[in-house]
């Protein structure tokens, strides 16, 4: 089916037969045009359904009410929740989001801050895709005067505003808890180390262990077990070990927590009795999950309204701001069946 093409200016003006930028200044309000000619301008714009082209009048005016936002994941609760939160900030000051998704693709990202600087955004919020190399598509976002506010996935060498967890407190709460639980051979299912937050996640780790006098054994540490299908193949491994562990801290999401629960019912071991699981993110699933799933909530709707509040410089008066721009919200470790012992 034929698109019907977009009515302009130009083609109220043909069918008036008056000047174009007549029918520009009838339109936007402007002067020496007669009343009753304006009018007929705008009753004859809402005949032809005539809608403004709101990108064209953002570069005339150079003031663009929109800011984009790029993430890994739109369907992912953390995302998706801070973009919420992003959102109920944005939308009381006038202005609009347009969300792109990287899908953990560094070219995909490249792309998406190409179609944003395109478009003459105000400002653009990115948290960085597991593929991300080298930060000089976040450099020329600064090169071209538009604000780059990064939050939980960050590169650390670029001198932003910035608004991350406390992932190493955090990851170290969590580990803490296992052991008090009476775990003591924990596996570390870890995302990619490229990554800030997955660095820090397992430095929490090897602290609570350290902390705890318990060993870090290497063959329990499982790389890049990231997703549920990764978390999975990971637990699988894990599991058929000589001495298999007694606890799994899923430090990179809920879904890797998932898959190795998934696996651990496949194979017969209860959980928590026979091996604890703890994930990270706090996804909607965790409640329903059986047992239900240990995790911690990074309290992403607070994080988006944060990064928007950052933008207008309105943080709220309990926000502390570094002097390098850096905000830390602290998350909260939340527990459920699956590490109650």
């Amino acid at each position: 089916m034929k698109q019907p093409k977009r009515v302009t200016i130009y083609d109220i003006a043909k069918k008036l037969n008056l000047n174009p930028s007549s029918v520009s200044r009838a339109l936007n309000n402007g002067g020496n045009v007669s009343i009753a000619t304006k009018q007929l301008i705008l009753k004859t714009a809402e005949e032809m359904n005539y809608k403004v082209n709101s990108v064209a009048a953002n570069l005339r005016t150079g003031n663009n009410q929109t800011i984009g936002v790029i993430v890994p994941h739109i369907n992912q609760n953390f995302f998706s929740n801070v973009i919420a939160g992003i959102e109920e900030v944005t939308y009381q000051k006038g202005y609009s989001l347009v969300i792109c998704q990287s899908n953990e693709s560094a070219e995909r990202e490249i792309k998406c801050v190409d179609t944003l600087t395109n478009q003459h955004v105000s400002c653009i919020i990115i948290s960085v895709s597991a593929d991300f190399k080298d930060s000089s598509h976040l450099e020329n976002i600064q090169k071209q005067g538009i604000p780059l506010i990064q939050f939980d996935r960050v590169a650390d060498e670029l001198d932003t505003m910035k608004v991350l967890n406390d992932n190493e407190s955090a990851a170290m709460e969590a580990v803490s808890h296992m052991i008090a639980q009476g775990y003591k051979r924990i596996a570390l299912l870890e995302g990619p180390q490229n990554l800030n937050i997955f660095r820090q996640r397992k430095a929490g780790y090897l602290k609570a262990m350290k902390k705890h006098n318990l060993p870090v054994i290497p063959e329990l540490i499982m790389e890049n077990a990231w997703t549920k299908e990764l978390g999975a193949t990971a637990t699988r491994t894990l599991l058929k070990l000589a001495e298999p562990p007694d606890a799994i801290f899923a430090s990179t999401s809920d879904f890797a927590a998932l898959g190795a629960l998934e696996v651990a019912t496949e194979m017969n071991i209860q959980v928590p009795q026979q091996l604890g699981i703890c994930g990270y993110s706090n996804e909607s699933f965790g409640t329903i999950a059986n047992p239900s799933i240990t995790t911690i909530d990074q309290h992403s709707i607070l994080m988006g309204k944060t990064i928007a509040q950052l933008y207008f410089n309105e943080p709220d008066s309990g926000i502390s701001i570094s002097e390098n721009q850096i905000v830390s919200i602290r998350p909260e470790l939340i527990i459920r069946n699956s590490t109650l012992k």
